[in-house]
């Protein structure tokens, strides 16, 4: 075998290896990002290597890759001494996070009005009736994956790409946020009521109903949050943090 022949083998196998490892790391971030946001691990639960490897017949280097871009998601934190272990927010950092959030979903929704085609606005309807299948059917993990479908759907008709990845960035730090209402099938229905909403909203070009259902659509799960953290961790640093994110 030719020594040119040789090297382009090696280096397709370890490409092929690199993909496969990539692929590892996507399915264990994705599964665990459910996990968290579902409330099946729970707020500062320790995230074991040992555990995860089993879990998903996974090398140690893939998990901990996994857990790395979950860190750099927000979603996990390392503490000294007990390794990593899912983010518990402050309510401090939730108030910040929902400010930008409204700040940078408001932006979007304006956009999204006087951008979105009759396609567009059809195809997000399509991703909302999966949303209704989920939540009639109670079935959880299809409800927050079809959720995120929606929102994705919804600001990409925004074409402002790198807006659209800030505001996906900061959904995803709220996670763990979320995870206190998102199995409740009152929450669901609700949600299903504003997704439909925000579809009238956006046919019938009314920014300011828009704005008002997109604000409110995402203060729930912050109040509640906050109000269930101070029950369980106790906190005089905390004292000045309100339950909601400031107005504008």
């Amino acid at each position: 075998m030719k020594a040119g022949v040789r090297a382009k083998l090696t280096e397709d196998t370890a490409n092929s290896r690199g993909r496969a490892m990539e692929q590892v790391v996507a399915t264990i971030v994705a599964q665990l990002e459910e996990d968290i946001v579902l409330g099946f691990i729970n707020l500062r639960e320790r995230l074991v290597e040992d555990a995860l490897i089993e879990r998903f017949s996974a090398k140690r280097y893939a998990v901990r890759e996994a857990l790395a871009q979950l860190a750099r998601l927000g979603l996990v934190e390392r503490l000294p001494n007990r390794g990593a272990v899912v983010r518990a927010l402050t309510p401090v950092e939730v108030n910040e996070i929902y400010f930008v959030r409204e700040l940078l979903e408001g932006a979007a929704a304006r956009e999204v009005l006087r951008l979105a085609s009759p396609k567009q606005i059809e195809d997000i309807k399509s991703v909302q009736r999966r949303h209704d299948k989920a939540t009639k059917d109670g079935d959880v993990s299809a409800a927050f994956r079809a959720n995120i479908d929606f929102h994705r759907a919804f600001f990409a008709a925004c074409n402002n790409r790198e807006l659209v990845e800030t505001i996906e960035q900061f959904a995803q730090k709220a996670h763990g946020v979320r995870s206190f209402i998102i199995t409740q099938q009152e929450y669901l229905e609700r949600a299903r009521a504003e997704h439909w909403g925000i579809i009238e909203a956006l046919e019938k070009r009314d920014e300011p109903a828009l704005l008002t259902i997109c604000r409110e659509h995402i203060h729930v799960a912050p109040r509640l949050y906050i109000a269930s953290y101070r029950r369980r961790f106790p906190d005089p640093a905390d004292a000045g943090a309100t339950d909601r994110p400031a107005k504008r």
